[in-house]
């Protein structure tokens, strides 16, 4: 459970609501992508979702509020992203599934680098915030591992330390070179990953 300082103020019950709800969190990604986190100020994003400060305030008691809310939703979304490519069914190689892996994370950071960059580097995370964020991660090692520990052309023996190595390798270079202030070539730092990490299980 988030604090009450980090709670938003009012659940949406109504369309108009939640209409408004949404403005200004589509308002904060661009405030906080144009401006960091330091000057991306309530008063920015009001103006910016085009509604008064004090109806600002009735949705979010703070900024950080804000910024927690867009974490979240970045985090669930990744999430979701890949518990959709475990049920629909996963590729024979396991070159293949990594590769829908790193393409999964690269399309999930791709959008928006800038706000990405904010939200996991400049703002601060809330303890509540990154237990959520480490269930998350527990629940990808956890798929990972069992991937890895049943799949016939994986080679090496401690699949438990290689699952958290894999998703930790994938999660770190693609935060820092694919969403990173000097973005690469997306299509070739996916291909040497896959091979990296396809030499890595099978070697």
């Amino acid at each position: 459970m988030l604090n009450t300082r980090l709670q938003p103020r009012k659940q949406p019950r109504q369309d108009r609501a939640g209409a408004t709800r949404r403005r200004i969190l589509d308002a904060a990604a661009h405030v906080f992508a144009d401006f960091g986190y330091a000057a991306g100020t309530t008063n920015r994003i009001a103006e910016r979702a085009d509604i008064s400060i004090g109806s600002l305030y009735q949705y979010f008691p703070n900024k950080d509020s804000i910024l927690v809310e867009l974490m979240t939703a970045h985090t669930e979304e990744g999430f979701a992203l890949i518990q959709r490519h475990l049920s629909a069914g996963l590729p024979n190689s396991i070159e293949d599934t990594l590769r829908v892996f790193i393409r999964a994370a690269i399309d999930n950071h791709r959008d928006n680098p800038r706000l990405h960059r904010v939200l996991f580097e400049e703002a601060p995370r809330p303890p509540e915030f990154l237990a959520m964020l480490h269930r998350s991660e527990d629940a990808v090692v956890a798929a990972a591992e069992t991937l890895l520990a049943t799949h016939p052309e994986v080679r090496i023996a401690e699949t438990a330390m290689a699952a958290r190595m894999v998703v930790a390798t994938i999660e770190s270079l693609v935060h820092r070179l694919v969403a990173g202030p000097r973005p690469v070539d997306t299509q070739l730092f996916e291909d040497q990953l896959v091979d990296m990490l396809t030499r890595y299980l099978t070697h």
